[in-house]
């Protein structure tokens, strides 16, 4: 209701007045908001929704000015120019949108929150989705989702469907992170699962020129896609073999070489199922000789000997070195130390007055390397207060062919029973002892043991048959010539005494 002033009394006739200040009740109703906005226009006093301008009015025009008190001073501090709000900026796109299942019916998309969120709070997610060839995206879910994972339901089987994810906060939506290809809605029967052997879960070592034939199986219905990759890059369908069918996939590898070594993924796939394995195949070798060896020293019956790594290392870790000697005189060579771990050593126990040769081969799980690092010149060991000077006459030239001290002597046996062929021969240097059967090389037939011990040269025939006898000939060679001997071997056959 509008409001009404109090009315004033007026003064007796004759007295002298003063304005008479307003009753107590009166200025009631100025504190009332209705009347500030008709004198103080510019300050920014909001009006209640409730309060209609039209029974505002009113009273601004009867409040008496003179006994209103002055207008506080807080409205002219409103009066300054309002502080321009900080702009709002929208999150980055969400990561790694990944099915996490898949039905006839329904698909579940799981991610991970934005890489960059702001200073503002992260409202939810929309998860939106569209057929394949239309680009009308659907909302799937009419409040945002707080959660990184999101089942959409009553989806059509068999359609083929793009999902996104968009990331939403108070400066509006991200980018989406859209799934790379579509999905069909269809209910999965078996998820792939690859089943790797137990050997393969470490790695799977194999020697050059070997066959690899690793056989994986897996399963997954309908038929999963496999595919491999080494070191991230496509198999060379040159080098490597593929062939995978409903239940396993299998890697063959004819003749494995050094560059073969590396990681191999192996990837099952059934629609956006997916499962992975790596296989990591060293292929090894025998390693090569140390690159140099030197003589550090010599005193007494010592010489120190120092060498240095191989280059080639046969693609695996060197396991030890085997260092060995020689006499001059003699030129043979024994074992000092095997599988010795360091890089020097101390050769002890020499003869004082000869001269000796070493030299140094290298381990790895595969053996010893086929050549070794020589030293270059030899260790002589002198003898305690005498100096040694070269002899001037001529050594005597030991150079001799071979010749057979003993010969050959024909021989019988009985089938099934082992026989022996024995014969001595000498010569310089030591002949390349040969055993030959009518007129055929023996070679390495492991029915017969060959030994060849300080010219005793020996064959032994194991467990003979009817078709092993014959002419046997033992055929020696070296530089300087050749000799042969030669022998009858009879096969009996054993008589069963009748009951």
């Amino acid at each position: 209701m509008p409001f009404k002033p109090a009315p004033i009394k007026k003064p007796p006739k004759g007295k002298k007045t003063e304005p008479t200040p307003a009753p107590a009740p009166a200025p009631a109703p100025a504190p009332v908001p209705e009347p500030a906005p008709a004198k103080t226009a510019p300050a920014p006093v909001p009006v209640p929704d409730t309060a209609p301008p039209a029974e505002a009015a009113p009273p601004a025009e009867v409040a008496p000015p003179t006994t209103e008190a002055p207008t506080p001073a807080a409205p002219v501090q409103e009066e300054k120019a309002p502080t321009t709000p900080k702009q709002e900026v929208p999150t980055s796109a969400p990561l790694d949108l990944t099915v996490e299942d898949i039905s006839d019916s329904s698909v579940t998309l799981k991610w991970r929150p934005p890489e960059i969120i702001g200073d503002s709070s992260l409202d939810g997610y929309t998860v939106e989705y569209c057929k394949d060839q239309t680009s009308d995206w659907v909302v799937a879910n009419a409040e945002l989702t707080a959660s990184c994972r999101y089942t959409v339901k009553n989806l059509i089987t068999g359609d083929l469907l793009h999902l996104r994810v968009v990331a939403v906060n108070p400066g509006g939506r991200s980018p989406p992170a859209t799934l790379t290809e579509p999905v069909k809605i269809r209910e999965v029967v078996d998820r792939p699962k690859i089943r790797l052997p137990r050997f393969l879960r470490t790695r799977y070592v194999s020697q050059v020129g070997e066959q690899v034939n690793l056989v994986i199986p897996f399963q997954g219905k309908p038929k999963p896609v496999v595919t491999w990759t080494k070191d991230g890059k496509p198999l060379d369908p040159k080098k490597i073999n593929v062939r995978s069918t409903e239940r396993d996939s299998i890697l063959f590898i004819r003749k494995a070489e050094k560059e073969d070594s590396g990681k191999y993924d192996m990837s099952v796939k059934v629609d956006s199922f997916e499962d992975k394995v790596t296989v990591v195949l060293q292929i090894v070798e025998l390693p090569g000789p140390p690159t140099s060896i030197k003589l550090v020293d010599t005193w007494g019956f010592n010489v120190a000997l120092e060498w240095t790594p191989p280059t080639d290392t046969g693609n695996t870790e060197i396991t030890g070195y085997t260092i060995q000697k020689a006499d001059k005189k003699t030129g043979q060579w024994f074992t000092v130390l095997e599988h010795y771990h360091r890089l020097n050593a101390t050769i002890s126990d020499l003869i004082m007055g000869n001269s000796y040769y070493f030299r140094v081969f290298s381990e790895n799980k595969v053996g010893r390397s086929e050549a070794a690092a020589v030293t270059k010149k030899p260790a002589q060991i002198q003898k305690t207060g005498i100096v040694y000077k070269p002899s001037d006459y001529k050594e005597h030239d030991f150079s001799e062919a071979p010749k057979f001290t003993t010969p050959l002597a024909d021989r019988s046996t009985t089938v099934g029973y082992s026989t022996k062929l024995l014969c001595a021969v000498r010569g310089f240097p030591k002949p390349k002892i040969e055993w030959i059967k009518n007129k055929m090389i023996i070679g390495d037939d492991p029915k017969f043991r060959q030994l060849n011990n300080l010219g005793i040269c020996s064959l032994e025939i194991r467990k003979p048959s009817n078709f092993d006898g014959g002419v046997y000939t033992c055929r020696a060679t070296n530089a300087l010539g050749e000799a042969s001997v030669a022998c009858k071997l009879e096969i009996k056959q054993a008589v069963i005494p009748e009951k």
